[in-house]
């Protein structure tokens, strides 16, 4: 075997020797031997381990594919990530102040989707070992919050009501404050029978609402989400941030970036996580590509009393972005995908708007965007990193840009 010495982390979290040799589960600096398959040392020993190495606090961490960066301390995993935003952002040529990170804590993640595979005995739920279709039970998992832990053993009988032996489910679920949200994919094909037996599961269990292949086939009650003091219920499987502390930690720089604006954009608006909050100061215009998520926003908008006016559009903004004399606001508020927002970016920068909030999932693109930016005489005041994927390569971002 070879040993190696592993240099940085790449962008996925894996350690990367010369070579380049890719190696998960280690940190720069440590020396590691294995047997190298392609470009991967898919099963290292650790020969000289690194000071900010630390005993993963899960024990499924090794056969789980949920975390890539438990074997990694708390500080070092903060720092890395600040480090990615640095790296991605000096690529262009910005530099900013950095505010930090606001981690969230274990036990957070409120949202997740889990793999079902119905068997003789039962069913197997979890999280796919890495780079592999296999099942990981995860009884003892760090990231799911209790509401969560506890849809497992519910997960377990969805499947063997609506499971087949020959495939596999995918179980999207959200904590709500009417209880468990689920959205199932992969399962039988729906009927009345199925739909009757979905349904009594519902009836007996602590289930909000049950989705089917996109259809709400049973609901005791709407699984409602707070954003700001608005209560919404969104369709079935729609985005939200994948924890409480991760989306306040968001909002809080949407809020400060956008100011004391009277009248604001909020481009891929989604249910409302930023356009309901700042309704309370502002008026809003939302836009999102996506009607039953605006539809969501507005309901929630209208049963609210005393909040600013929220007026909405459904727009893809990859296609048709708003165009620079279309973007009369004291502030824009823009939360795209990961692959950024490179045409309403090109608008924004040609207009007059004194006020971006922008949010980012990806530092890559983020970076290719405000540099569109700042080209255009935008400055980049500043940018708080938040990591509401713990113990994962995840790494997001809120920022102020003014003209």
């Amino acid at each position: 075997m070879t040993e190696y010495t592993i240099e940085r982390l790449g962008h996925q979290g894996d350690g990367i020797a010369a070579g380049p040799v890719f190696v998960p589960r280690t940190l720069p600096g440590e020396v590691i031997d294995g047997a190298l398959e392609g470009d991967r040392v898919a099963e290292p020993r650790i020969i000289s381990p690194s000071a900010n190495r630390v005993r993963p606090p899960c024990p499924h961490y090794k056969s789980c594919g949920g975390c890539s960066l438990q074997h990694a301390s708390d500080s070092f995993v903060a720092q890395w990530k600040v480090g990615v935003v640095e790296q991605a952002l000096a690529a262009q040529g910005i530099a900013t102040e950095i505010r930090g990170i606001a981690t969230s804590p274990a036990n957070a993640r409120r949202r997740a989707t889990l793999a079902v595979r119905r068997t003789k005995k039962g069913a197997l739920v979890g999280f796919h070992a890495p780079k592999s279709d296999t099942i990981t039970p995860i009884p003892n998992c760090q990231l799911l919050t209790p509401a969560l832990m506890a849809a497992l053993p519910i997960c377990e009988e969805i499947a063997q009501v609506g499971g087949s032996r020959k495939g596999e489910l995918k179980l999207s679920l959200t904590a709500s404050d009417g209880g468990l949200d689920i959205s199932v994919t992969g399962g039988k094909p729906r009927d009345l029978g199925l739909e009757e037996a979905l349904a009594g599961l519902v009836g007996r269990l602590p289930i909000a609402r049950l989705a089917w292949d996109g259809a709400v086939v049973a609901m005791s009650q709407p699984p409602k989400q707070k954003f700001g003091a608005v209560a919404v219920v969104p369709p079935p499987g729609a985005f939200l941030q994948a924890t409480k502390e991760g989306e306040m930690a968001l909002t809080a720089a949407v809020q400060e970036a956008v100011g004391d604006a009277d009248r604001v954009f909020d481009f891929f608006a989604g249910c409302g996580t930023f356009t309901l909050p700042l309704a309370a100061n502002a008026e809003v215009l939302a836009v999102e590509g996506d009607g039953d998520m605006l539809a969501a926003l507005d309901a929630g908008w209208r049963h609210h009393h005393g909040l600013h006016a929220v007026t909405t559009e459904t727009r893809d903004l990859f296609r048709r972005p708003l165009l620079s004399d279309e973007l009369r606001a004291e502030a824009v508020v823009i939360d795209p995908p990961r692959a950024g927002a490179e045409a309403q970016m090109i608008e924004l920068a040609a207009s007059d708007v004194p006020r971006i909030a922008a949010v980012s999932c990806n530092p890559v693109t983020f970076a290719r965007d405000a540099k569109i930016l700042t080209d255009a005489g935008y400055s980049l005041d500043w940018l708080v990193v938040v990591d509401q994927f713990r113990w994962s390569a995840h790494v997001e971002l809120a920022a102020c840009f003014t003209r």
